[in-house]
């Protein structure tokens, strides 16, 4: 628990830095343009890879810089190109998530089953449970209606996107882009 709450502690003050500011600005910036080249399979269901400078700002920065990145690319997502009505607990999906991988990644080794990991957690917690949950509030959708789709949709993505991150972070390190990346 203390290791929990220290890794909070650490990530607000990341906010203090100029640099972690800087760069992650240029992330959501990144996260948004890559949000554009995404397909729209269902009204539901969409594939990308604007995960990775979310996830990137979590791993670099921690839970408390990943969820204010998560919520604020939510809402200037939203700004620039919206669709449908804006609901603040979608934000907070956008914000729950990045959290989950800060606490996950966060100063940690990064290998492909910790990634791995990080990614089925907040395949399951966030773009499962609470996704399902909104729909069903927001448009009446049945739990089951919507589950056993999005169920295969991250049984297909977990391991994709975790590859994906995982080559993409081996890079960085290779180029010795940020040295915090372990």
């Amino acid at each position: 628990m203390k290791k929990l709450k220290q890794q909070f502690v650490d990530s607000s003050k990341e906010l203090k830095n100029l640099n972690t500011l800087v760069m992650t600005a240029l992330l959501i910036a990144i996260g948004i343009l890559l949000g554009q080249f995404s397909v729209q399979i269902t009204p539901q269901i969409k594939i990308g890879i604007s995960f990775i400078a979310t996830q990137l700002t979590a791993t670099l920065f921690g839970p408390v810089v990943g969820g204010v990145m998560g919520g604020v690319a939510d809402i200037l997502k939203f700004i620039m190109k919206p669709s449908g009505t804006f609901s603040v607990l979608w934000t907070l999906n956008a914000v729950v998530g990045p959290v989950i991988y800060g606490i996950m990644l966060y100063k940690q080794r990064l290998t492909f089953w910790r990634i791995l990991v990080s990614k089925a957690v907040v395949a399951v917690v966030v773009n499962v449970c609470m996704s399902t949950m909104w729909n069903y509030i927001y448009i009446g959708m049945g739990c089951f209606a919507t589950l056993p789709a999005k169920l295969i949709q991250q049984l297909i993505q977990v391991p994709i996107q975790s590859f994906i991150f995982f080559l993409f972070v081996k890079a960085l390190q290779k180029a010795k882009v940020f040295t915090q990346l372990r």
